[in-house]
């Protein structure tokens, strides 16, 4: 059914509500590699097969989930857009072109299968909405309620007619064929059709006859035909130079592809399965679609490159060569058939096989495409073979199809001069006459199947047959539009109704290429040029080429989704006989992927679609894949669920048991508990599979179609601000898990950009110094780290090298530096001062330690006594501190916490380094902290999160610890931010703040629009001076972008409001101003300064202009600011101020 859905519904939505229908093709394109291997699994099985039973029943809960995922969403995006965009005329309309797109054997399948899945109710209701939905033609309705009932009519002798497409054995020799009665008909055959070319088709109609297969014969020569003629009119459009129309020959070029891919599909299908051992042509069938498909490409080129390009000669050029080659290969292939498949068929079935075989051929095709080629195969025939081929199609019919051949028999005449019945000369009746509830015969002026609309019910117009296709008359002058036959009428006329399939009312084109078959590659067709979905088809081709963009960071993380679901995919089947670690390792390596998912689906959600969905052009492109998310989330909660209660099971099992000994209603438990295990270790293989299938399907969409909107709408440093923002949302311990879990999934060379691409978009931060210490601090990690290139330079004795390692400019390492005379060490620091190819922040960098490296080398030297100290077990302050002494609380004045630090300056115990500062006259560097000393035990230690000594039972020393900061805190809610590679109090990044990458400080994540200033942090504040960035108090961000302590706000706004860095207004003064206007109002000045004025500068809106004279106050006349300062006054000649 898919293949109705992106010929009909999608392009439909598509038309109306753009960037919608293209992930759900996408899809239908998964599910079908679904069954593809489902269908290979079936056909592998063999005998003794242990694995086969579970592998197919987590295949077939894989292709479950996929469907049932899929048609979800439809239910909750499609749907409610399709009710809302189309009226229920046109929804009707709709559903009636998707019912004609199905194929009709399909159609025959479908019905009954529909109608035996719903209730009753469901099924009266269907029955009535197909009342409204078919045209108001018996003929058609009786043909759509015979297969919805799924009972054949009864025959003359009151049994069921036998069924020769479906019941007939091989040979058909006991098939019972639909014989008409003789009897008089109104309609009958008078006047001979009339050849449309010279020579015949086939040498003699009486071999068509003899041998039914021979109408194949019939197929290929009117295909070869019609395909001459395309290649003959794009032959005169070429000499003629006129590429102003090239709609006409792309629908026939669309008619021709459709006919030549279901008539490959009918061969595979049924052709070429009936003759066992005969040649196979699936590869030249592919072959064609392929080069179809190139054809409609370079159509498609040619209509965007414009009429009057440069460029359409050589286009046209390039699809004449490519229609020859279409020809040539079609050709050969056709005569191959001819030769091997041809003679197989004659020999091996009878007259009645081979009538069938070729019915069934044509019920490949939709009932859509079918009222188009059967006027069209008939109109290339000469009058015997046009009867022969009516009378093999009646005769081959079951009865259970009467009405349907009927409509075949009606429509093929069409393809004759005035419509004229063929049927009356081949049975002796016209076969339309048969249903006497049909109208009154036709009058000489009108016909049933006329074009013109007529009413049958009030209010409610009969639908009109398919629209003809009219092609210019210098196209060609040996052959006519496909659809351009008269259908005037007499009263030989075969009356028929048409489907009255009418797309073009809602935007679609008259003809649309079939995908719904499994055989067919994904993307061999083309939908209408209308429609966007060619064009997202056209963007995907170029995604090898495309070039590298900071955004690719985010998508590679798929690679490391996809390399640890193979392992739960594949790992999963060993469930069953694990042992207690593997069950631990596996549940261990689930539960990262799942935090890690959820992280990277989380920035998608919050960060990344929103940011599509802000492109005009991009609106609805990401809902489908937000609905993902929500499902595969579920599938990771079941999964959860069951991992846990296998768990559970597993400890039960491994508990030593006796069989001989316990008792009878334990062994009974434990044979339960065993059949349990089984069960859900089978159950979560699926479950496995179906989270890999389903995560895959969505990650290959995903980079299809959303990767590269990024490089067409979004500039560089847009990419880098996305990321960065992903980055100022994702906490430090996810980071720290994630890095080299993505990287271990990265070649060395993705790695190093992908570090080049994190550091550039958090360069104004200290990312890269949080960075190079979780390496250093997680060996396993810096291996990796190293490995992906991102090192390039030896560690030397300080940890300040591993900053910016990747910079080569500056050779010697610190040992030379420190062998470095006074000459040679300022020869070095004017080098780097006077090199412009150096980062500002790197250049500054470099030149401070050179100038204090000799301060570094002393320091060097003094690190033994240091060390003596620090190995001293008799160090003064060890001793517990309390917070609250009398509850016995640890802690000090500024932290709750469970142990004491030592300085790593001077060895000394405290609390945190504040208590350090106040009593020293260094500063304590608490990053440098190796040990501690737990107040319980008052054991020196390791620094840690709980204390090693097993007195203390793992006691902790508090809730919350930061390993890189060496910080404990025991109240608060405390994270460590990456970009500012502090602590910072709050709930956490993504949480309740984020970072400004290019602030570089963290604000709160309800925080409105701020105005970004560059490192705006990285001052002093401007009350009391001391250093932003690493304060602990509270600081308050100003409207112009600035910062100052909260409390220092509060003090200053006093007698303040403006900014005391750029003398902006520090909040909304519109009140305090009004109270101005009000003073002003009522003041008078004196007479010689009334008519002097004073320019003015604006420190708000920073606009110059005029404002009256005062002492104090000048209001800014463009936005009424008083925060002003007088630049210049004029003087008035007029004035005479009186000297003092």
């Amino acid at each position: 059914m898919e293949g109705s859905s992106l010929q009909v519904i999608f392009p439909a939505l598509d038309i109306r509500v753009k960037n919608v229908a293209w992930t759900y093709s996408l899809e239908h394109k998964g599910e079908n590699d679904l069954f593809d291997h489902l269908f290979n699994l079936l056909k592998s099985y063999k005998q003794g097969q242990e694995s086969f039973p579970r592998k197919l029943a987590s295949c077939t809960g894989a292709l479950q989930t996929s469907i049932n995922q899929h048609m979800a969403k439809e239910e909750e995006q499609v749907f409610p857009l399709l009710i809302e965009k189309f009226s229920s005329e046109e929804q009707e309309s709709l559903v009636w072109q998707f019912l004609c797109s199905i194929p009709v054997y399909m159609m025959r399948k479908f019905l009954p299968w529909l109608s035996s899945s719903i209730s009753s109710d469901e099924y009266q209701d269907m029955r009535n909405c197909l009342c409204k939905i078919i045209p108001n033609e018996k003929l058609l309705q009786q043909v759509i309620f015979t297969w919805m009932e799924g009972q054949n009519p009864v025959n003359g002798n009151g049994g069921p007619e036998t069924d020769c497409v479906i019941q007939c054995p091989k040979g058909y020799s006991n098939c019972t064929t639909h014989q008409p009665e003789e009897i008089n008909f109104a309609c009958r055959f008078s006047r001979s059709g009339k050849r449309k070319y010279a020579g015949s088709i086939v040498e003699d109609a009486e071999s068509v006859e003899e041998h039914p297969i021979n109408e194949i014969l019939l197929w290929h020569n009117a295909i070869k035909r019609e395909l001459n003629d395309i290649a003959e009119v794009a032959r005169k459009i070429e000499l003629s130079g006129d590429f102003s129309s090239l709609s006409p020959i792309y629908e026939r070029l669309q008619f021709i592809a459709d006919v030549c891919i279901y008539h490959s599909i009918a061969e595979d299908k049924v052709i070429f399965p009936a003759v066992d051992g005969g040649p196979s042509f699936s590869q030249e069938h592919a072959q064609e679609k392929s080069q179809f498909n190139e054809l409609r490409c370079l159509i498609e080129s040619i209509q965007n490159s414009g009429v009057n390009s440069t460029s359409a000669s050589e286009f046209f050029t390039k699809l004449c060569s490519q229609a020859d080659l279409i020809i040539e290969s079609i050709k050969k292939h056709f005569q191959n058939e001819e030769i091997q498949v041809l003679p197989l068929a004659k020999r091996h079935f009878g007259i009645e096989r081979q009538r069938c075989l070729l019915y069934e051929s044509l019920c490949v095709m939709p009932l859509k495409l079918i009222e188009r080629v059967l006027p069209w195969l008939v109109g290339f025939l000469a009058e015997a073979e046009a009867r022969s081929f009516l009378q093999n199609l009646q005769l081959a019919a079951p009865v259970s199809d009467s009405s349907l051949v009927t409509l075949f028999s009606g429509w093929a005449c069409k393809g004759r001069s005035n419509g004229v019945c063929l049927s009356s000369s081949v049975t002796g009746y016209c076969p339309m006459t048969r249903f006497t509830d049909m109208k009154e015969n036709c009058s000489k002026t009108s016909c049933p199947c006329s074009i013109s609309e007529e009413i049958d019910e009030p209010g409610r117009p009969l639908k009109k047959p398919l629209s003809s296709l009219r092609v210019n008359d210098n196209l060609s002058d040996s052959s006519k539009d496909i659809n351009s036959y008269n259908l005037s009428c007499n009263d030989q006329s075969c009356c028929v109704p048409g489907l009255g399939v009418n797309s073009n009312s809602l935007g679609l084109s008259a003809i649309s290429t079939p995908k719904s078959f499994r055989s067919l590659p994904f993307g061999s067709s083309a939908p209408s040029l209308n429609s966007s979905l060619f064009s997202w088809e056209s963007e995907s081709k170029s995604l090898t080429d495309k070039e590298v963009h900071p955004i690719d960071t985010i998508f590679k993380f798929h690679k490391a989704i996809l390399k640890d679901l193979e392992y739960l995919d594949v790992e999963s089947g060993k469930l069953i006989d694990c042992e207690e670690n593997f069950l631990h390792q596996f549940i261990g390596r689930f539960r990262l992927l799942w935090g890690l998912y959820r992280a990277h689906s989380n920035a998608e959600d919050e960060i990344v679609f929103p940011a599509l969905e802000s492109r005009e052009a991009l609106h609805n492109v990401s809902h489908s894949y937000t609905l993902d998310h929500k499902q595969e989330e579920k599938l990771f909660e079941d999964i959860s669920s069951a991992l846990s209660e296998l768990s559970v099971l597993h400890e039960c099992l491994k508990r030593p048991n006796n069989v001989e000994t316990i008792e009878q209603d334990h062994v009974e438990v434990l044979l339960d508990d065993m059949k349990n295990f089984n069960e859900l270790a089978t159950k979560l293989q699926g479950m496995c599979k179906s989270l890999r299938v389903s995560l895959d399907h969505h990650i290959f969409r995903e980079e299809l179609e959303l990767w590269p909107l990024f490089g067409k709408h979004f500039s560089v440093e847009e990419q880098d601000k996305i990321v960065g923002r992903i980055i100022g949302t994702t906490g430090a311990e996810v980071l720290q898990s994630m890095l080299p879990w993505v990287t271990s999934a990265l070649s060395p060379d993705e790695q190093n950009k992908m570090m080049d691409t994190l550091k550039q978009a958090t360069k104004n931060t200290m990312f890269s110094e949080w960075l190079n210490e979780c390496w250093r601090r997680t060996p396993e990690v810096t291996a990796q780290f190293e490995t992906a290139g991102t090192s390039h330079s030896t560690r030397g004795v300080t940890s300040h090298e591993s900053l910016e390692q990747n910079d080569q400019m500056f050779k010697p390492g610190w040992k030379d530096i420190f062998r470095m005379n006074q000459t040679e060490l300022e020869a070095e620091i004017r080098k780097i001062h006077t090199d412009p190819t150096i980062d500002p922040r790197r250049k500054a960098y470099l030149l401070q330690n050179l100038m204090t490296s000799r301060w570094i080398a002393s320091q060097q030297k003094t690190q033994a006594s240091v060390d003596e100290i620090l190995h001293n077990e008799d160090v003064s302050g060890r001793s517990p501190c309390f917070r609250d002494p009398e509850k016995q609380i640890f802690g000090c004045e500024h932290y709750k916490r469970n142990c004491k630090l030592r300085a790593s300056c001077c060895g000394k115990l405290v609390t945190c380094r504040f208590c350090h500062d106040e009593v020293s006259d260094h500063s304590m560097e608490r990053k440098a902290t190796v040990e501690m000393m737990c107040m319980r035990c008052l054991k020196i230690q390791p620094v840690g999160a709980v204390c090693g000594t097993p007195s203390c039972n793992g006691f902790s020393m508090a809730k919350y610890y930061c390993s890189i900061c060496k910080f404990f805190d025991d109240e608060r809610s405390i994270y460590h931010c990456p970009s500012c590679n502090l602590c910072r109090v709050g709930k956490g990044l993504g949480i309740d703040v984020y970072h400004c990458m290019k602030c570089n400080c963290c604000l709160g994540i309800t925080t409105d629009e701020h105005k970004c200033l560059e490192k705006a942090l990285e001052i002093n504040c401007p009350i009391c001076c001391e250093f932003l960035f690493t304060s602990s108090a509270i600081v308050r961000p100003l409207p112009c972008g600035h910062y100052m302590h909260s409390a220092c706000f509060q003090a200053y706004a006093c007698s303040n409001y403006v900014c005391p860095i750029c003398s902006k207004s520090m909040g909304d003064m519109a009140v305090y101003f009004g109270m101005l206007d009000a003073l002003l109002a009522n003041e008078v000045l004196p007479e010689e300064y009334r008519n002097r004025s004073q320019d003015i500068l604006c420190n708000d809106c920073e606009r110059k202009g005029p404002a009256r004279f005062h002492w104090l106050y000048h209001k800014c006349g463009f936005c009424g600011s008083y925060n002003t300062r007088v630049i210049k006054t004029d003087e008035n000649p007029d004035c005479n101020p009186t000297n003092p």
